[in-house]
């Protein structure tokens, strides 16, 4: 581990052969490392072509330099890029110089990280850096960008604010309790509450797209062996990404394929058919299948519609495990000819989808089908990045804020305000006004080296 004063070096762009690799350097000792590495001091803000020279003054590469004096930087320290030639063993050279020289390796993510702890980002816009860096999608890439920006840490900054006004009038009460408030007048403060009840809703949802975009949906596809599962995955991913044959059993592990759905990602796992079997390599494929099952967003439950029936269909799904959520999709309705299209619910008391994986009949049902099963919307030009916690702090503070609201129903003004102040700390959990180490190295450490 690094000191916070410590000067820290990384290769920020991705390994392997390219034209421009760049190395980024922070800390105090930037500069004398600029004046050590490159025989001057570069002028700030200006990109300064230069040579690159080991402890000899031999020269190790030639590029640009550019200095970003502290505090006007990304970190918000002392910063040098050196964009040289994109060669793994020249980056690499150029690294060993910059260690010499007493800087030290970054971790991944420190940048960010020191670009938090000095106040350069919040939290949230930390983590939409590393969310900009992995868009899946021009709908995520623009929901990130505007995450960085400060999109969603303002709506959540705006909530504290009227948590902390509310808190303040219910203080204001417990020190005056003898100005008691009429029944028949109604309460403001109740209405503050439903206010801020709204605001919270409508900030989750929100962020509830946010994240789709993000993490996106994990789905399952089950079935008998020849079930036509492989055909599906295929289908979807628009290529020939699993095996597809009349010999059953043909999937023994699981095939895994990502796709984007109008913006969303999508995560499907392509399972070993579904029976018993006396081969041990196809009953660890099995085993598997049910597993993912268990983790799943959603299993799509595969069956052949020209030759299973309604009991046999029941037996098959009462197998899966309890309590996921299940589509049945009718597959091969080519050769069974019922019409193409989906059901809330079904002959088999599931939401139904029947389609034919073979001629495409059908899979834009499907996939509509799973918008709506995650509450997916397009993206509009109002969403943001967000994540999965940042969905559990909303609903934790959304719930702090019903107790707050029953407690002062009840004229117990302290608890309600102390609920308040637990729904402030949680939402600044978001934006990294209240949080951990803990909390900061699993956040940090799923960047990339160099950001």
């Amino acid at each position: 581990m690094t000191t916070a004063r410590s000067t820290i070096v990384a290769i920020a762009t991705p390994p392997g052969r390219g034209g421009i690799g760049i190395v980024r350097i922070s800390g105090d000792q930037a500069p004398e490392i600029a004046r050590a590495l490159l025989g001057q001091l570069p002028l700030p803000r200006h990109a300064t072509s230069t040579s690159f020279r080991d402890a000899h003054g031999a020269v190790l590469d030639q590029g640009l330099a550019l200095y970003f004096p502290a505090p006007h930087s990304f970190t918000g320290e002392h910063v040098l890029e050196l964009h040289g030639h994109g060669g793994p063993v020249v980056m690499d050279m150029v690294l060993q110089r910059a260690l010499e020289l007493g800087a030290q390796r970054a971790r991944p993510g420190e940048f960010s990280e020191r670009a938090f702890l000095n106040g350069k980002l919040d939290l949230a816009q930390a983590e939409a850096v590393a969310d900009l860096i992995e868009s899946a999608s021009t709908y995520s890439a623009r929901a990130a960008l505007r995450s960085l920006e400060g999109e969603f840490s303002r709506r959540v900054q705006a909530i504290v604010e009227a948590l902390i006004q509310l808190r303040l009038n219910i203080e204001a009460a417990i020190d005056f309790p003898e100005e008691e408030i009429d029944p028949l007048a109604g309460d403001p403060l109740q209405e503050q509450f439903c206010s801020l009840e709204n605001e919270l809703v409508a900030l989750r949802n929100a962020a509830q797209q946010g994240s789709l975009l993000h993490d996106g949906m994990n789905v399952v596809l089950a079935g008998r062996p020849n079930a036509g599962k492989s055909s599906l995955l295929n289908a979807l991913a628009q290529r020939d990404s699993a095996i597809v044959s009349a010999t059953p059993g043909t999937t023994r592990d699981i095939v895994r394929e990502q796709i984007v759905l109008d913006g969303m990602p999508l995560h499907i796992l392509d399972t070993a058919g579904l029976r018993a079997s006396r081969d041990s390599i196809e009953s660890e494929g099995v085993r598997r299948a049910h597993e993912a099952m268990s983790r799943a967003d959603r299993v799509l439950l595969l069956v052949d519609d020209a030759e299973e029936t309604a009991p046999t269909i029941r037996h098959l799904a009462s197998e899966l495990p309890v309590g996921i959520a299940v589509t049945l999709v009718r597959n091969k309705i080519d050769v069974s000819g019922r019409t193409p299209g989906a059901l809330a619910t079904g002959e088999s008391g599931l939401p139904e989808v029947a389609l034919s994986a073979r001629t495409g009949a059908g899979l834009d049902a499907l996939r509509a089908h799973l918008k709506d099963c995650m509450g997916y919307q397009s993206a509009g030009e109002g969403t943001f990045s967000a994540r999965r916690r940042h969905l559990e702090a909303l609903q934790h503070a959304q719930q702090q804020l019903a107790n707050g609201a029953q407690q002062h129903q009840a004229r117990r003004s302290e608890l309600a305000a102390e609920e308040l102040r637990q729904a402030q700390r949680t939402l600044g959990e978001i934006t990294g006004e209240f949080s951990n180490d803990d909390l900061l190295g699993r956040i940090f450490s799923s960047f990339c080296i160099g950001k």
